[in-house]
Parts: C-alpha cells; structure tokens; sequence
C-alpha cells in the first residue's frame, strides 16, 4: 500500500515536472568538468552553492538531473555521467591504486558502450576523453592538480562541452534512453505494486535523508541473509517489485525527504507527508495544523472552515476536502530502514480529527500565555525532563501519540502515565500544557464529560471527589501562602505526590496545618478567614470521606481539580 501511494505520487509529480523521467534521477553534484571537442580538459568548476544553515554558513552540491545511477552494494559499478573522481578521473585522494584503476576502467567502458555509434559533438567529446585519460599521468594535467584535493572529496562530477552539460545532450539522452531499457536485467514476475507482468528489480535503490541512517542511504525494500529468504528467491525477489514501480517510488521518497520544510522528526522517527496530487498546498496546511505558529489566528480561521464544511481558497487554488492526504514515518535499523507508522485518509478528515484533538486540549491557561493551540510537538515536550541534555521522546509513544491524533483514536497509556511521572518528579509542577494532556486523556480514553466551555476552568458543580479533593489542596496551599506571603516551599513541594495517591494519610496533616495557619491570618487579614473559611466549607461539604487511594484516572482528576482552583487564584489577584 505505501509502495503504491508512492508510485502514484511520482506519476503525479512527473506531470508537475518535478521528478525526473524514468531512467533519471536527481543527483547532489559537486563539480563540473569543462570539455573541448576533442576530449580535453579545460577546467575544473565547482557547483556548490552557498546556503546559511543555522549560524553557520556552508557550500552544498546542487541537485541536477542525471542518467539513473546505480546501487553499489561492493564490488565495481560505474555510473554514466555523474560520478565520483575514481570513476569518472581514476584518481582517489590517496593517489591511484588497482581498485582506482577498475572503477574509471568500468566507467570507460560503460560510457563507450553507451556512447558507441551515437554522433554529435558532446559524445564525440566524451567519448575521446575516456579514450585519451591516462589517470597515471593526472600529474601532467594542471586544471586537475589545481583542485585535486577538493574534487577527489567524495563528491560526484559531470560533464559539460562549450557550456552545455552532457546530460542535457538530445543525443546523449537518446543513446542513454536506448541503452538503459536494452539492458534492463531481473527476472520476470507479476509486480506486488502495479499487478503487471516484467522485469522484476533485484536491488532497490537507497533512500537518503533519513535522520540517523546511513549517509549514504538505505533501503526500505531489502534482504540480506538466508533467513529471510524462502522458497529459493534471493534478495529483493522475496517481494517482487517491478523496475518500473521500484524507480517510481524510491524517486518519490528521495524527493519528499529532500524538501526539508516538509520533513519533521518525531523521537527517532523521521516523517515525510504528501497530497496524492502532489499539490504542495496540502502539505504546508499540514504542517501549520500539527506545529501552529505565533500567530494563530489564521490556523483558527482554517480549522473553522474546514470543520464546517466551507470552501478554502489559497492563492486562487481551492483546497479539496476529499484528497487523499498521507504521512508516513521512517525509522533508522542497522543498514536498512523501517516502518514506525503510516496512515492515509482524506485530508478534510485528517484535519478534522487534528482540531478534535485541540478542542479535548482546551483549558484555562496563564494570563501570559498567548497560544490557543499547543503544537504537537510542544505537548510532547511535556512529557520530558526540559533540563535534561536528552531532549528526545520515548519513540515508540511519540509516533502513536501522532497516529492517534491523526485518526482520532485513544491516546497511548505512556502519555498520561509519562505526564504524570514528570508531575511527580517535579514535585506537583503542573503546567497548562499538562493539565491540558490529562483533560484530554480523560475525556477520550475514559469518556469522560468534561467537553465545553464550562470545563476549560474551575467547576464548581463538579462532585467527583477527587476533583474535589485537588480544589481542596490548592485551597490549603493558598491559606499557607496567605499566612507566610515569603515562604520559599510550600505544601506543594513535600505533599502533593502523597495527596494525590494516598489523601487519607496525608489530607489529616495538611487540615491541620492549616488550622495554625487561619489563626494566623485571622490576625492579620480578618477578611481572608472568612472567603477562605467559605471556600473551604463549600469544598468540604461536598467530601464524605478522604479515600485511603487514588486510581490514576482519580489522579488525574486531582491534578485537573488543583490546577483550576490554583488559575481561579490567579484569576482573581489579576482582577484586583
């Protein structure tokens, strides 16, 4: 299935011409050989370019368009046109040894028999260059001393005759063309992808841009060993995917993963996401839905119109509820890549689902906080220590906390079960960020009624006694600070994790405690008594008994209960 969304992005990217035709592919080429008809080298160009990445500034090879290369699992295998300085110059930055010697010999001959009977100018002179470069004798040649040390970097070169590259060659690219679909090899099968009957692919090419892979790509579709062979099919004919569909969605991937504004990391998953028309509208919608900016009053605006079924015009182009919209998360394994999720569904739908989930977010927050929506990301970061060097999330939590965002389904248990570990290693630091998790935990996985503007803040007809008993601890906290204005700790830092499990051990202390503290302000603020004793007494009321433990749905209600009683507190100094 991921296979053929894939395939159907690249056919739809190929009438936008933004992929290349079957038999090229984008590649990141560093330098440009000058030829002269007769094969001689002119110069040696760079075609880096300058880009500022962070604080930094830093040279990157260009993207350009090039024959299909190969995949080079060992062994020698020569690409043509674009390659790196063993194959297209026989030079290495050590010099020129016998392996050196077999790479530009395989892309000797690979250009000369693609180039054999092909007339013109440019493949005159390409091939007079391979017939006439001596890599022995690179010494003798000035424009390649001059910047050995940079072009032998690894880094692939190309060719070009009186300003035009060789690729760009109508008959070079007619003799690639020819030669490339007489010497397709594989075995003939049905392909799982297209259903059709042709040569199927034995090595699938890499996919680059993947956080933590190998820098040099991986590939998603690959088998190494007997054990995962069966019923004699070696390598990638264990899953039969035809030349056709295997260059058709490894193109796709590499061009989603090299458009970087469209790539996030999620934990150690790397996550890609497409329009199936490839309009990229889609995606930059996508993306302010699941990460809001500063300013969100235009994400507002497109949520409310998207919810209520009304039409959204961006720049003339009408956004289509019904396209069908896919995110896909890759993950790093050994030398190859895996699967950490992938969901597929209209995008009106997957919007949808997005904005039920801020609206399960909605609380009360901080009179400084200018945010209506926390992000994704930013709820996750909820769940971690922020002073910890380790900024990353458990993964596996992370990818289903977004695939359940995404299709509206419960959240996992690590989410709230994380949040509340880090309340209680931080000795009851509840931020609205939090205590908007545990709403919307509650409400969605134990179907909780807690929905509408009255349950944003403080409710006060609520009876649940844990809700109550939350209200009641903030309350207690209050007098302390309203009798000892300096206090440094409070109640919060010694008792909120043993209220909140265990309040009949705990609540006796703190009732208690608070007694001294009532005398203390009935000399110094009579008026405070009276609202505290009022407020404590319509709390109370409502309690039978403190209860000897809190299950974790319990807990959570605590934690809601104290969390709007505490910004009710606020509210009101902020009133004064």
């Amino acid at each position: 299935m991921i296979l053929r969304e894939l395939l159907i992005l690249y056919e739809n990217l190929l009438k936008r011409n933004e992929a290349a035709a079957r038999g090229w592919c984008h590649a990141k080429v560093s330098y440009e050989i000058a030829l002269s008809p007769e094969g001689r080298i002119l110069g040696v160009f760079s075609l880096k370019t300058e880009e500022t990445r962070g604080k930094k500034t830093v040279f990157l090879p260009q993207s350009i368009v090039v024959p299909e290369m190969v995949t080079r699992s060992s062994g020698v295998s020569a690409n043509f046109l674009c390659d790196n300085s063993k194959y297209m110059l026989g030079i290495d930055r050590n010099g020129t040894d016998q392996r050196t010697v077999e790479c530009f010999k395989a892309a000797k001959e690979k250009h000369m028999a693609v180039l054999s009977g092909s007339e013109g100018e440019i493949p005159c002179a390409v091939r007079s260059f391979f017939e006439n470069w001596d890599p022995e004798n690179v010494e003798s040649c000035a424009e390649v001393m001059r910047v050995r040390d940079d072009i032998t970097d690894g880094g692939n070169i190309i060719f070009s005759v009186k300003g035009v590259r060789a690729q760009e060659d109508s008959r070079v690219r007619d003799a690639w063309n020819k030669y490339y679909l007489e010497n397709e090899d594989g075995e003939s099968a049905v392909c799982l992808v297209t259903g059709e009957h042709c040569r199927i692919s034995r090595l699938h090419k890499a996919i680059k841009g993947v956080a933590g892979a190998q820098s040099s790509g991986a590939p998603l579709v690959s088998f190494n060993a007997p054990a995962f062979e069966s019923y004699g099919k070696e390598q990638s004919y264990n899953a039969p995917v035809g030349r056709y569909a295997e260059f058709a969605y490894t193109t796709a991937l590499n061009y989603l993963l090299d458009q970087k504004k469209y790539v996030f990391r999620i934990a150690d998953a790397t996550v890609v996401f497409w329009a199936e028309s490839a309009e990229p509208v889609y995606q930059d919608f996508f993306s302010m839905a699941i990460d809001p900016p500063d300013n969100q009053e235009e994400i507002r605006n497109f949520f409310e119109r998207i919810t209520s079924h009304k039409a959204v015009n961006i720049d003339n182009f009408k956004l289509n509820p019904d396209q069908s919209f896919c995110i896909l998360g890759l993950s790093p394994n050994a030398a190859r890549l895996s699967i950490r999720f992938f969901y597929k569904d209209t995008f009106g739908n997957i919007i949808k689902n997005i904005s039920r989930h801020y609206d399960r977010m909605r609380i009360v927050k901080p009179a400084w906080e200018n945010r209506e929506y926390l992000g994704v990301w930013a709820m996750l970061a909820e769940t971690r220590n922020k002073n910890s060097s380790d900024s990353s999330q458990i993964s596996n939590m992370a990818a289903a906390v977004l695939k359940a965002i995404l299709s509206d389904s419960r959240y996992p248990a690590s989410l709230y079960s994380d949040t509340l570990i880090r309340i209680r290693a931080e000795q009851g630091k509840i931020t609205w960020g939090r205590a908007s998790i545990i709403k919307a935990y509650l409400i969605k996985n134990y179907a909780m009624d807690l929905k509408g503007e009255k349950y944003m803040g403080l409710d006060t007809d609520n009876k649940d006694r844990a809700y109550l008993l939350g209200r009641l601890f903030s309350v207690l906290e209050a007098i302390q600070k309203e009798a000892n204005p300096n206090i440094n700790a409070t109640i919060t830092d010694r008792y909120f994790n043993s209220a909140c499990s265990t309040p009949a051990s705990t609540f006796p202390i703190l009732v208690r405690l608070k007694n001294s503290h009532m005398k203390k302000i009935e000399r110094d603020k009579p008026t405070a008594k009276i609202y505290y004793e009022k407020l404590l007494s319509e709390i109370m009321g409502k309690l039978e008994c403190f209860p000897h433990r809190l299950s974790l749905e319990e807990q959570g209600m605590f934690i809601l209960g104290y969390y709007h009683q505490t910004q009710k507190r606020y509210e009101k100094k902020e009133d004064k």
